[in-house]
């Protein structure tokens, strides 16, 4: 989808220092040295589609496995396994797929591969952390399957023949080609599955039909990757070799990129890092625009924040303004409400005690606690859980001492690693949780969705059906204007709920080393393609 204007000036306004170093088109490929080391923030849960929901899995499963379609460096869907697609009404998809794709073990990509991969995403057994997302793409049946009242052969996906895929909606999705480069919607192998079970994913069992095959994982330290021969475009392939390291300090990952160990950080920056970088290092710091939202995370079924009061509270109670513009400053927006801004067919509308001062919130959310009985003798206590990592560490620090400095609560600490963390937020057991929720596609849908009170993305446990139905109406909207407005009331509802504590909606910033080409382009959703990537050197 094109890009609005204001996200058009959001992205010159970031990125207007960055060097001519990033244009890769002015440069000379490198052609006797294609590998690339890249940090990625954090050991993966898994590399099977469909049993993870982070960016840090999403970034390696992207360059293993290839969907119906994937984005290119602009984030525009364009085709993958499908070459063309038509559709009726929205509602009746018809796909035809590539002659002469294959496996990385030789055997052809066919329609049936997306039937069987559709169908065990949809499957209770795999309980799949992004099974809604089916809902969510409104796939016949996939309702009545995910509550197990259907059997996952039902759902509306079937093989007309080798080559045509065709997929049957509930309700018309015009965005729906949109969500189809999303991890989960990825085809995975059969046999291989069949084979090894849940050790399909480990390297020489791994069987992918995307531009890489796993090579090696060393568990907490990195997964590399190799050229796949076998995939279609590989003539355009120039990365021979990628290693994903999974340092969470970035401290450390800084360090690793000075000393050249590293060539391209991972995405977020502490500050003051960044400023250090920024006066030494500018033309190696890339930063753009990401359908990112940073935000704290409420447990809306755990006392005390069953009290819509109390959400409110600390709603109010946190000073995002400085956050984002003296904390972090590295050009992130401000965020008042959980989609952002600047996506397509977004641009909402301000809530309404974004005109108090800052004083003026402080003491209306000092009297809805009060209200809710909490005082200077009976404070307000709640834990706080970040997942370990030094920027996570430093905002939650802030964030605690905001809410006691501005309402008098007491907020306790806790760090958890990447896997616990997420585990524990499914789970329900915590109170409020640092969370970041980055766009399955440039669409306002894929924040709004997640928020739909049957959605296993829901770790919020948030449930209104006013804001349930909304979603549905925007379906059947006659036309974008139309569809805006319904995001806009339920954009409305979440804040009226005060369901979320939102922060910033971030930026991705990387250090990049020069000789690194094909990061130019405006990608919102930020994706680790190494297929675009190559080792250049100057004419």
């Amino acid at each position: 989808m094109k890009l609005t204007t204001k996200f058009s000036l959001l992205s010159y306004l970031a990125i207007s220092f960055l060097t001519s170093a990033h244009a890769a088109e002015t440069l000379k490929v490198d052609k006797t040295l294609q590998s690339i080391t890249i940090n990625n923030g954090s050991e993966v849960t898994s590399l099977d589609p469909h049993k993870v929901e982070g960016v840090p899995e999403g970034n390696i499963i992207l360059n293993l496995l290839e969907g119906l379609v994937y984005d290119d460096i602009n984030g525009q869907p364009v085709a993958g396994m499908a070459t063309s697609w038509e559709h009726q009404n929205y509602t009746v998809w018809t796909f035809k797929l590539r002659n002469g794709a294959k496996w990385s073990d030789g055997t052809p990509v066919v329609a049936e591969d997306f039937v069987y991969s559709w169908q065990r995403l949809a499957d209770p057994k795999t309980g799949s952390p992004y099974s809604s997302y089916l809902q969510n793409a409104y796939i016949e049946n996939a309702d009545e399957i995910l509550k197990g009242n259907k059997p996952k052969e039902s759902l509306g996906v079937k093989a007309l023949n080798n080559q045509t895929l065709q997929v049957t909606l509930s309700h018309p999705v015009p965005y729906f080609i949109d969500m189809l480069s999303h991890t989960s919607m990825k085809p995975v192998n059969r046999k291989s599955i069949e084979k090894y079970g849940d050790k399909w994913t480990q390297p020489g069992n791994f069987v992918g039909n995307g531009a890489y095959i796993l090579d090696e994982w060393t568990v907490n330290e990195r997964i590399v990757v190799k050229r796949n021969p076998l995939y279609w475009n590989n003539q355009q392939t120039q990365i021979d070799h990628a290693t994903f390291l999974a340092i969470t300090s970035e401290v450390s990952d800084n360090n690793r990129y000075r000393s050249g160990e590293i060539d391209i950080s991972n995405s977020a920056i502490p500050p003051n890092l960044y400023q250090k970088m920024l006066a030494e290092k500018p033309k190696e710091l890339y930063v753009r625009p990401y359908l990112c939202t940073f935000y704290y995370e409420i447990n809306n079924q755990k006392a005390p924040f069953t009290d819509p009061r109390v959400r409110e509270a600390i709603k109010l109670g946190l000073d995002r303004e400085t956050i984002t513009h003296k904390i972090i400053n590295q050009g992130q927006t401000v965020a008042y409400g959980f989609t952002p801004t600047f996506i397509n067919n977004g641009n909402f509308a301000l809530p309404e005690w974004t005109k108090l001062s800052a004083q003026q919130r402080y003491q209306r959310a000092k009297q809805l606690l009060a209200d809710a009985g909490y005082t200077p003798q009976n404070p307000l206590k709640f834990n706080l859980l970040y997942n370990t990592s030094d920027q996570n560490k430093q905002q939650a620090i802030v964030a605690a001492s905001m809410w006691k400095k501005n309402i008098g609560a007491e907020v306790t600490l806790q760090n958890q690693e990447w896997k616990t963390t997420l585990q524990n937020r499914h789970e329900g057991n915590y109170q409020v949780a640092r969370a970041t929720w980055c766009a399955d596609y440039n669409e306002p849908s894929s924040f709004l969705n997640m928020m739909l009170s049957e959605n296993s993305n829901n770790t919020g446990f948030y449930q209104n059906k006013a804001f349930d139905k909304l979603l549905l109406e925007a379906l059947t909207a006659p036309n974008d204007t139309e569809r805006q407005k319904i995001y806009q009331q339920a954009e409305s509802l979440l804040d009226q709920d005060s369901a979320i504590v939102p922060v910033y909606y971030r930026v991705s910033a990387r250090m990049i080393k020069p000789t690194i080409a094909g990061f130019k382009g405006n990608d919102p959703l930020d994706h680790m393609d190494i297929k675009r990537l190559y080792i250049s050197t100057t004419n």
